[in-house]
């Protein structure tokens, strides 16, 4: 985007500027899923888990992961279906700029897998019985005094 502001000032155009930046502003909103997530700065289930205590937050808690852990095997699955048929027709992308959009599409399987990755992660600790490390990131932040994300 400061590329295409600075260009325009200079009065040179920069095409598929649009198509460029759509696919890296959607790159950086998925490729941050996964760290978002284990920072305690996604929507959860906190609401009802933060009122239940030992056994029974650690089964919801299980639940609540082992659940979104199968909507990302899914999803993870119809990501890469999706990209790979784009890939087999050879889809183009549909701007100014020719580019086999299974290119940028990549960018979706690699958020998906990241963040169901870390899902993962987070239901195996739970299962050791250790705190998930979004748990941890909201205790740190509520010692600090730091109530931003509970706005």
């Amino acid at each position: 985007m400061l590329t295409q502001v600075a260009m325009r000032e200079a009065g040179l155009l920069f095409r598929s500027a649009d198509d460029i930046t759509a696919w890296l502003c959607a790159a950086s909103a998925l490729l941050a899923l996964g760290h978002t997530f284990r920072r305690g700065e996604l929507v959860r289930m906190a609401i009802i888990l933060d009122r239940l205590s030992g056994a029974m937050r650690w089964r919801a808690e299980i639940f609540a992961l082992s659940i979104t852990a199968l909507f990302l095997a899914y999803m993870c699955w119809a990501v890469i279906r999706f990209v790979y048929e784009s890939w087999m027709v050879n889809e183009i992308a549909q701007g100014l700029l020719r580019v086999p959009i299974w290119i940028p599409q990549l960018i979706f399987v690699g958020g998906v897998l990241v963040f169901f990755i870390a899902v993962l992660d987070e239901l195996a600790a739970v299962l050791r019985r250790e705190k998930p490390a979004y748990q941890v990131a909201e205790e740190e932040r509520a010692a600090r005094g730091d109530f931003s994300e509970t706005v």
